[in-house]
């Protein structure tokens, strides 16, 4: 595992975690896969911080899956979808679900490009904060797959179901405008890491306990059925992968230039 995948600083008791593959647009191999799910471990063994800033190096927050990187590698593949037991996240899960465990407020700091696998990330934070050209897409559809990272708990709890349908099954991109308009995220600003960390400064003059317990109370009053809403994800991914004979495509134009990101 690449540990520079995401860079991890704790300063003034927020820990900022920064996606680190800016010549990828951040694209999530198995590297940033462990390594996310590793900073979200040290995080959570942190009793300092009180806070979360996630946010991307380079021209986008996250452009998705690295596809070649991963799904043409069976192995890789089964290691991001595999799980003993169906309620439990899998590795693909982790990296959204990750950040809902925590006990403590998570803030997302979006630009660029959040599609696919990153919006699952983005939608694993408790606040959304985006750059007004961020182009936002829930991309999977458009590769014959469904969104299986743990979004789907987020969307259930911001979004009317027309609305959620209507994102994942065109796949379009979506400005920030028509993102703040349907509430998948929470906040448009030029500096979304200003505005994220003067958010995290009004948060910890707040109890911890607090924002502990209001955390865990909203989630499970939202969406009580985490588990089941995980299973569902593998379940029905499952059932595309060793059904038909799928042919994903891996590039993506990016004005003049081809990007292979989900």
């Amino acid at each position: 595992m690449k540990t520079d995948r995401v860079k991890l600083t704790v300063n003034d008791q927020v820990a900022n975690a920064v996606l680190n593959r800016p010549d990828k647009h951040n694209a999530l191999d198995m590297d940033m896969f462990y390594r996310i799910a590793q900073v979200v471990k040290q995080i959570k063994s942190d009793p300092n911080v009180r806070v979360v800033i996630v946010s991307g190096e380079g021209t986008s927050f996250c452009s998705g899956l690295d596809i070649e990187s991963v799904l043409t590698k069976r192995k890789d593949a089964l290691r991001l979808l595999w799980k003993w037991w169906p309620t439990f996240p899998n590795l693909a899960q982790k990296v959204t679900i990750g950040w809902r465990t925590l006990d403590i407020p998570v803030i997302m700091a979006l630009h660029g490009n959040c599609w696919g696998g990153g919006m699952q990330i983005a939608l694993g934070g408790d606040f959304r904060i985006a750059t007004p050209d961020t182009s936002l897409s829930i991309m999977e559809a458009k590769w014959g797959l469904i969104p299986d990272m743990g979004g789907t708990t987020a969307l259930k709890e911001n979004l009317p179901l027309d609305q959620a349908m209507l994102l994942a099954m065109t796949a379009n991109e979506i400005s920030a405008q028509q993102a703040l308009n349907v509430n998948l995220i929470t906040q448009i600003d030029d500096d979304p890491i200003t505005a994220a960390t003067e958010l995290a400064g009004n948060l910890i003059q707040r109890s911890p306990d607090s924002n502990k317990a209001i955390k865990h109370l909203y989630h499970k009053t939202w969406c009580n059925k985490q588990g089941k809403i995980l299973a569902g994800e593998t379940f029905n991914q499952w059932k595309i992968l060793l059904g038909k004979n799928q042919k994903i495509a891996v590039k993506k134009t990016l004005g003049d230039k081809e990007v292979e990101y989900q």
